[in-house]
């Protein structure tokens, strides 16, 4: 069959199109359903009303602000990060990065709550030790700096992946070149790697945009309080206060997410275009700079960034999870464990929250682990145009912010399913669904890379040897490929387990998730509830990332994205 890079046709005939049912029913009809909706509403003339409406564009104008700000904040520790890790001798690059990564594998509404503890005339853990503010004075995280500033932690990250991925293939004859010729470090810095340098920063920058664009935890926690609404807040309260106009509203609003978030990816393109970045020769720039006695100055000046971005705000939440209220000093008359108790044996709300991120984590892991072998078996194996159209349509959804695909699939499950009368709208099921969604890129990446790195001699001679599809699949291709599929399941079971903007527009009565549950309790005053259950899930981060640090070394490269 034209399209197969194997000899012979190992594929079952049913496969291919059991993918392609697949990617339609998960990322085709939402974003069509959502688009449907939204001309409706354009025909109708809703569209007129929703755009005359002052409280739309206010939201639109703290979107862009708070996302450019954020971006700028992130690109400059990203930046900071990628280059003195990947390029120089600095010590301890390992745990620098390990620990740069935890941020963005943090539940932003985590982060700024923790931030919140941290700072302000009512900070716990600041009153304990005699530096908080003068009461009265404002918790200066409640406005666009702060929300702005809470986008960099958090997305800081996503810059340092980005450019990362293009340091490590810089040419490294090219540099000792330089060296050659007597040009000095800072020459070699700004006239061959910067230069080189720029599509992985500008795709950072994209990147750390659109994740800005959608983020709903952090503007949640530190801008509704403030009023001060992003799109996704917005779209948040319209739900809150539901109406007949509410769907065709959230479509409009939803789709000029979706706008902002492709302008941003655009605007990476046009960047790019017409520039050649290829290098010829050896790549790997790995240590290009010795620091020297530059060292004792940079080692520390990375320390102390991640000390205010992941220690300071973790020992907060510890002592905001410690004291009574917020606002009490922590002392030892003060310390206390009941806030523990109460999430762990009390509260029933917070056990069903347990109950269900972990359900639904560990649901979508697992079930989208069988569709992205059978997925990625497929795809590794072909190599016409419908197959990269599909790799394609597996992506959308992870690149669009979780409250666009929250908003599709309730437009798609409002009603009950045609013939089964059956209605998933308000049930545990629809997060699900939507979960997989989301997160089939995320799961599908590690396992084709594992996928490409096979021999097809191996399947290839099983096939002739008679061994059906299923016997070759357990018996050859399923071991060869277990560290990466367990790697997914851990990544996709980290990230949705945290996960909220989905889930703070789908969740009901009984379906609450550990990020819904954090965010209630911290609208209803519950600091102290709200701080020990987010000091539990950063432990539970934490041990999944450092199961995944342990499979490393058994993983194709880029698995584990903080390592080398």
């Amino acid at each position: 069959m034209q399209g197969y890079v194997r000899p012979g046709n190992s594929q079952p005939a049913w496969l291919f199109p059991f993918i392609v049912i697949s990617v339609l029913f998960l990322s085709v009809l939402p974003l069509a359903r959502l688009a449907m909706v939204g001309i409706a509403a354009f025909a109708s003339g809703g569209v007129i009303d929703v755009l005359s409406e002052p409280s739309l564009w206010q939201a639109t104008y703290y979107t862009m602000v708070t996302s450019v700000l954020g971006t700028i904040i992130s690109l400059l520790i990203g930046c900071l990060f990628a280059f003195l890790l990947t390029l120089t001798d600095i010590r301890g690059k390992g745990p620098l990065s390990f620990f740069f990564v935890l941020p963005m594998m943090i539940p932003p509404q985590v982060t700024a709550l923790a931030w919140v503890q941290m700072s302000g005339p009512s900070s716990p853990l600041l009153k304990a030790l005699s530096l908080a503010p003068p009461l009265g004075s404002p918790q200066s995280l409640y406005s666009v700096g702060g929300i702005a500033l809470l986008y960099g932690v958090q997305h800081a990250p996503l810059v340092y992946l980005a450019l990362r991925a293009g340091l490590m293939t810089l040419p490294r004859d090219g540099v000792e070149a330089a060296r050659l010729s007597g040009a000095s470090s800072l020459r070699v810095f700004r006239d061959i790697i910067l230069p080189l340098s720029l599509p992985g920063i500008i795709a950072g920058a994209a990147i750390s945009f659109v994740s800005c664009t959608g983020n709903f935890g952090i503007p949640a926690i530190l801008g509704i309080p403030a009023s001060i609404f992003t799109l996704p807040t917005l779209i948040f309260t319209k739900f809150a206060a539901f109406t007949s106009r509410t769907f065709g509203d959230v479509a409009v609003f939803s789709a000029i997410i979706a706008m902002i978030s492709v302008a941003g990816l655009m605007t990476q393109d046009r960047a790019l275009r017409g520039r050649d970045y290829r290098v010829i020769g050896l790549s790997g720039a790995n240590a290009a700079f010795e620091l020297g006695p530059w060292r004792f100055l940079f080692t520390p000046l990375l320390w102390t960034i991640l000390f205010f971005m992941l220690a300071a705000p973790f020992f907060a939440l510890v002592a905001g999870a410690l004291v009574p209220a917020y606002g009490v000093p922590l002392t030892f008359k003060t310390m206390s464990l009941h806030a523990f108790q109460e999430i762990l044996f009390r509260q029933a709300v917070t056990r069903t929250a347990f109950i269900n991120s972990l359900s639904l984590a560990g649901a979508t892991a697992l079930g989208l682990l069988v569709v992205t072998v059978l997925a990625a078996y497929a795809l590794a194996r072909r190599r016409d145009a419908l197959s990269r159209i599909i790799a394609s349509l597996i992506e959308i959804p992870y690149s669009l912010p979780g409250i666009v695909m929250a908003v599709a699939f309730i437009l798609v499950f409002a009603a009950p399913i045609p013939v089964l009368n059956v209605s998933l709208y308000g049930t545990i099921w629809i997060i699900l669904i939507a979960y997989f969604s989301s997160f089939f890129a995320v799961s599908l990446k590690p396992v084709v890379s594992a996928f490409h790195q096979l021999d097809p001699a191996l399947e290839e001679a099983a096939r002739l040897s008679g061994a059906g599809f299923f016997r070759r699949l357990f018996d050859i291709i399923v071991p060869l490929i277990a560290p990466a599929a367990g790697a997914s399941v851990i990544l996709v079971f980290l990230i949705a387990c945290n996960e909220l903007t989905i889930s703070a527009l789908l969740w009901s009565a009984g379906t609450q998730t550990l990020g819904v549950a954090i965010y209630n309790l911290d609208d209803s005053g519950s600091s102290d509830l709200a701080s020990a259950l987010s000091v539990l899930v950063v432990l539970m981060v934490v041990v999944m990332m450092l199961l995944l640090e342990l499979l490393a070394k058994r993983l194709p490269k880029g698995v584990v994205p903080w390592r080398s």
